[in-house]
């Protein structure tokens, strides 16, 4: 049943992605801005994992059809709520003056004497993480697919 394996994984890939954007906004990002790249890029192949993982999960004979619905709802899932724990910390973060992460003060100074409020940053954040939502559940769409049709029994 894809609702059942979908579900499995996506709760093992919520985990997996929500301690992703954890390790991004507190870790890499105040590193350097390249961790943040890299990081980009392994959450796309965790997304593939994530879809995998839900054709692994469902029960043989798998169909490719049958993966990419377990994979894409794996994906909502898992990329909900990760993006949701993203969003709510840029929040959180603009709230208490902390700025935008990867925004040092001069360029939020530079910014605003431009005649732009930083509150645009923050909603073309969230339109962002709504775009990686439908990249992220293509993925695994394609990941549980592939996965039913390397291995249908």
């Amino acid at each position: 049943m894809a609702g059942k394996a979908g579900l499995k994984a996506g709760l093992i890939g919520m985990v997996i992605l929500v301690v992703m954007t954890l390790l991004n906004q507190f870790v890499l990002l105040p590193i350097s801005q390249v961790f943040t790249w890299i990081s980009c890029g392994i959450n796309l192949l965790i997304y593939v994992g994530i879809g995998v993982l839900a054709g692994f999960f469902l029960v043989p004979p798998r169909a490719p059809r049958q993966g990419a619905g377990a994979g894409a709802i794996a994906g909502l899932i898992s990329g909900v709520v990760s993006s949701a724990v993203g969003v709510v910390i840029l929040f959180a973060q603009m709230a208490s003056g902390q700025g935008i992460p990867g925004v040092d003060p001069q360029q939020m100074q530079q910014l605003t004497e431009s005649g732009m409020d930083p509150a645009i940053l923050v909603v073309s954040g969230s339109i962002g993480a709504l775009c990686g939502l439908a990249i992220g559940i293509g993925l695994t769409a394609i990941g549980g697919a592939i996965f039913a049709a390397v291995k249908p029994d």
